[in-house]
């Protein structure tokens, strides 16, 4: 894609600087015929995001999660107005000004607000789509592993809402703070404590953890593999493992964000008639990105870090004191 000689700030890929993240000066992207050029007002940061950033190539902006206005519509005419309030999601979402493809885009209802609206687009796609996946789960046993993050706590209230008994697997009891609040029927520390067989997994740890997560799935129960937590932790099945009587079990990647615009503006809605809460455990200035990244890697954070773009931005609300905001309603 061509460059404008105009320049914007944006957080880019700087394996030097501290979390290979830094904010500087790049050239403002000049839109393709499908895309509008999105005042960015709010971004968000996503755990793998963060964790693989020194492996993207230098210089690349980050990020993909983001809500703003539109500044320039698509030349082609499709996707929203300029001047319309939207959610966003695609690549090079941390910065001031973006290009975004028409079907990475929803109108934003006024009544979100824009850092909300930036905390939804691949936690709530992903946990959307998997819930989807795995079919209809009312009155069935739904486990969410590694609910506290961005994706389980969507997660909670998405199953929760669909009529699911929901099970939330965390790795301490501080990291179950919230999530009775948000819909779960339990929040348990691991997988020893469900004694019962469950319906369907929604599993974000990986490693040994998802194998245990799969000896607790019912026959013809789905598990849908989403995260990989547990870094370069394997997942090792023993023999026969896998092997069940009954109805088959199935084990499901996700790995599809693909066309999101009718899911943004699903995700949009629900916020909107507040029935699924934006969970924000991090919300400060970009010029604190490095913090934000550091908290996320060290598991501080319940949900999402949400980065205010530009010079007015709040101050940061740090962790601790946004664990109970994260409980809200």
């Amino acid at each position: 894609m061509s460059r404008s000689t105009s320049t914007m700030r944006a957080v880019i890929v700087d394996p030097e600087a501290p979390g290979s993240l830094r904010l500087t000066d790049v050239p403002e992207p000049e839109p393709g015929p499908g895309q509008a050029l999105v005042e960015v007002r709010n971004a968000s940061m996503n755990y793998g995001e963060v964790r693989w950033a020194g492996h993207q190539p230098p210089g690349s902006v980050m990020g993909y999660d983001a809500a703003g206005v539109v500044l320039r519509a698509a030349a082609d005419g499709s996707g929203p107005a300029a001047g319309t309030r939207v959610i966003a999601f695609g690549p090079g979402a941390w910065s001031e000004r973006a290009a975004f493809a028409s079907d990475g885009l929803a109108e934003l209802p006024d009544s979100v607000d824009f850092a909300d609206a930036a905390a939804l687009p691949l936690v709530g796609i992903t946990a959307l789509r998997t819930l989807r996946a795995a079919g209809n789960v009312l009155g069935k046993r739904v486990l969410i592993t590694g609910a506290s993050g961005g994706v389980g706590r969507m997660a909670v209230q998405l199953a929760r809402r669909a009529g699911a008994y929901v099970i939330a697997s965390v790795g301490s009891p501080e990291r179950g703070e919230g999530l009775r609040e948000l819909g779960a029927d339990e929040v348990v520390v691991g997988l020893e404590p469900v004694e019962q067989p469950v319906d369907v997994v929604l599993e974000n740890v990986g490693g040994p953890h998802l194998v245990a997560a799969w000896n607790l799935l019912k026959p013809g129960g789905s598990l849908q593999s989403i995260g990989w937590a547990a870094h370069d932790q394997p997942a090792v099945f023993p023999p026969n493992g896998i092997f069940s009587l009954g109805p088959a079990k199935s084990l499901h990647s996700f790995g599809d964000p693909s066309h999101p615009a009718p899911d943004l503006a699903t995700l949009a809605g629900l916020v909107a008639r507040g029935e699924v809460s934006p969970e924000i455990g991090w919300r400060g200035s970009w010029e604190r990105v490095a913090d934000a990244a550091d908290a996320l890697l060290g598991r501080r954070v319940p949900g999402k870090a949400v980065l205010d773009i530009g010079p007015a931005a709040a101050p940061a609300t740090e962790p601790a004191a946004t664990a109970a905001a994260g409980t809200r309603r």
